[in-house]
């Protein structure tokens, strides 16, 4: 999540928009294209994944094969890199940090063992 942050906010995206994440469903900074590729992320990050057919129905109607396949692609990378990370503990950097602390330890974001040793 620490280096997820920092990268949206590298790419543009606004303090108060990923202030705003875990409301996704209800905030007016997301319009519907956002809501469904974000509600399939959680979705598809769930185990078992909780992908069903109409939600991958609603995704494809706003975004393109190519988008739709980008969008799996980087949830399954993300997916492969927390489990190997969380599993061994890798610590953060001194960015991602600072930046999870500012913009998402109010969600719930912690630490933990990731803290260097």
């Amino acid at each position: 999540m620490a280096h997820n942050a920092g990268g949206s906010l590298q790419q543009g995206v606004a303090d108060e928009k990923l202030a705003a994440i875990w409301e996704y469903q209800t905030s007016p900074l997301f319009d519907d294209a956002e809501r469904v590729a974000l509600e399939f992320a959680v979705a598809a990050a769930a185990q078992p994944n909780g992908v069903t057919d109409e939600l991958f129905e609603r995704l494809k109607q706003h975004w393109s094969e190519g988008q739709v396949v980008e969008i799996v692609s980087v949830i399954s990378f993300f997916g492969f890199m927390n489990r190997y990370n969380d599993t061994m503990a890798t610590p953060l950097e001194d960015e991602p940090i600072a930046v999870a602390e500012k913009h998402i330890a109010k969600q719930g974001w912690q630490l933990g063992k990731h803290g260097r040793t």
